[in-house]
């Protein structure tokens, strides 16, 4: 039998996921006055900032004892991913709870859960007058989804974000199927790379030279014998996992009218995500030399462009890392930290020297995130408001200040 707290704590999580902050055409208006809500019952103060039009940045703060110390942010995205109704059991947005108490809905994991088990936090501690050294700030931004440039991205550069002064940040995590949980502290490096090949034309009984369809075998040779060598590398070392490796996926292939006619051009779409040991300067010299070799004309459009952003530290000159990993020793639970294979708002931070880790407390669960029947069981949503009840403080009440990510 759940207490009343855990009772609000599942309704406010469920009222979150029925709102369909679903891409494309995201309207946040309904998440602004959940959030608005949220606040009024923890008695804290709410601001809504906007870099864009109808890109709401939504600012919950709980001012610490030593309000001009460095704060801390804990950040969550308001947007989802599309669903494909039909491959769903319940409704994607009717937050449907059986009878294990798995609660399914798009965003269950990623990651509205996360947002609320932080102001469910939040509330069990004002009701224990629990005060903190260090200002919280929950943030919900837009975007996250859609690479969060008219977000966090650009939120990041504002005066608005300079005042709230922030000195630590946690963002999104990932599920963890097994008893440990998964602990980010790096993303690899996106890179979204058009490929324009352009050829010759005619007509589909020819035997023509220098075609767009030949110098997208080329270009794609080149690519996949790549990734059959971070494939083989992810295979044969069991302790590697896929941020530990480059990937290269070809995802779009546009060109051609009809069967019967040669193309003048194909544009092939490949994502890459590269490994933190890669030299990017290097990969895009191999790149050019690629193209070269495919043919006369071939040449890159970039659509994603991540430049390298370090990794935040695991040691000693990072006190917020040492009282956060301080807090799961004394849980003895397990941390496993990795490098985040996809990306998140948190580049963001890193990327103006504020040290960020990517963390959710979902062990014991399989990953759905941009899944059908995305889900989360309620005791795990549960217990993560646990942890962050004993996360929030530690790393609130750090006194050392680093100097460097």
């Amino acid at each position: 039998m759940m207490n009343d707290l855990d009772q609000l704590a599942i309704e406010n999580f469920r009222e979150y996921l029925r709102i369909p902050s679903v891409h494309p055409d995201v309207n946040y208006d309904d998440c602004v006055t959940f959030v608005k809500n949220q606040a009024a019952s923890l008695g804290l103060p709410v601001q809504v900032y906007h870099c864009f039009p109808n890109k709401p940045i939504v600012i919950v703060t709980w001012i610490g004892r030593e309000p001009d110390l460095p704060s801390i942010l804990l950040n969550g995205h308001m947007d989802v991913v599309p669903v494909f109704k039909e491959e769903w059991t319940h409704d994607p947005f009717g937050a449907v709870m059986d009878e294990n108490g798995d609660i399914y809905a798009r965003g269950a994991q990623d990651m509205k859960s996360t947002s609320i088990q932080y102001l469910e936090a939040i509330r069990r501690l004002k009701m224990d007058n629990v005060t903190l050294r260090r200002t919280i700030h929950v943030s919900f931004v837009p975007d996250e989804e859609i690479l969060g440039a008219e977000g966090m991205g650009a939120f990041v550069k504002s005066k608005e974000f300079e005042e709230l002064n922030v000195g630590f940040a946690l963002d999104e995590g990932a599920p963890n199927s097994v008893d440990a949980y998964r602990l980010f502290y790096g993303e690899r490096n996106r890179w979204a790379i058009r490929i324009h090949c352009p050829g010759q034309t005619g007509h589909g009984s020819l035997l023509l030279d220098n075609t767009a369809g030949e110098k997208v075998r080329k270009i794609l040779d080149k690519f996949y014998d790549l990734r059959e060598q971070e494939k083989k590398k992810l295979d044969d070392d069991p302790s590697l996992n896929t941020g530990d490796v480059s990937t290269i996926n070809l995802t779009v292939i546009e060109g051609g009218v009809q069967n019967n006619v040669i193309p003048s051009e194909f544009v092939i779409s490949i994502d890459c995500r590269f490994a933190i040991t890669v030299d990017l300067e290097e990969f895009e010299k191999t790149l050019n030399e690629w193209c070269e070799e495919a043919g006369e004309g071939v040449w890159i459009e970039f659509e994603a462009k991540i430049p390298r952003i370090p990794p935040t530290k695991l040691d000693e000159t990072n006190p917020f890392w040492m009282a956060f990993k301080k807090t799961f020793d004394d849980m003895n639970a397990e941390l496993q930290p990795q490098i985040f294979s996809a990306a998140s708002d948190v580049r963001y931070l890193r990327a103006v020297n504020i040290p960020g880790l990517g963390f959710a407390p979902m062990n014991h669960t399989p990953v759905l995130a941009h899944a059908h029947d995305e889900y989360l069981n309620k005791d795990i949503f549960l217990r993560g408001i646990g942890i962050y009840y004993k996360v929030i403080p530690a790393v609130a009440n750090v006194e050392e200040i680093p100097t460097q990510q």
